[in-house]
């Protein structure tokens, strides 16, 4: 093999199976795709379609909507939070140029035994999603009560010069037996 391209060539094993081609163009290709593919490895949560529910009926394009999806913590194994919000529809809903409303509901449950692989921040974001082009994100913040060891769930949407006061708040009790182990 020759020997630049060996030395610019990532250790990563996920991209160890792509033949390296000599060519210096593909070559940038492949480590950008590799990088990509590790970043977005490491992202917070990710969001799993539940099911939805049409509540307008638009005749050109998708309807408008009620979407459940379900957020698994990733810090926190055993908690699932369920976060319903609406999705606008039509022709800039197709195009991704809807602004979808600020209100969104949420609930976590715990599906599983609770565990905590390393320790977690005292509050943190969970999740953050764009919900209209340019402005304004809904977003999902763990914060634990150390005192009453539970986690609470908070939703709620901002924009980049104004945020939101719709905002929806759950609670999940970790056993006692359980400490939640934070960070220093």
């Amino acid at each position: 093999m020759h020997p630049q391209i060996h030395a610019v060539r990532p250790p990563i094993a996920a991209c160890e199976a792509f033949r390296w081609p000599r060519l210096l163009g593909a070559r940038r290709h492949w480590t950008h795709a590799c990088a990509l593919v590790l970043a977005l490895a490491g992202l917070p949560a990710q969001a799993e379609p539940i099911g939805e529910v049409d509540t307008v009926f638009i005749l050109i394009g998708p309807d408008h909507k009620i979407v459940v999806e379900a957020y698994d913590d990733p810090k926190v194994q055993g908690v699932t939070c369920y976060v319903s919000r609406a999705r606008t529809g039509g022709i800039k809903g197709a195009l991704g140029l809807a602004e979808d409303k600020a209100e969104a509901s949420i609930a976590c449950r715990q599906v599983g035994p609770i565990s905590f692989p390393q320790p977690i921040a005292k509050q943190e974001e969970m999740f953050s999603e764009r919900i209209s082009l340019v402005f304004k994100r809904l977003r999902v913040v763990r914060m634990v009560d150390a005192k009453r060891n539970t986690l609470v769930y908070l939703t709620y949407s901002d924009r980049v010069i104004e945020g939101s006061p719709q905002n929806s708040v759950t609670a999940v009790a970790v056993e006692r037996g359980t400490p939640i182990p934070l960070k220093k």
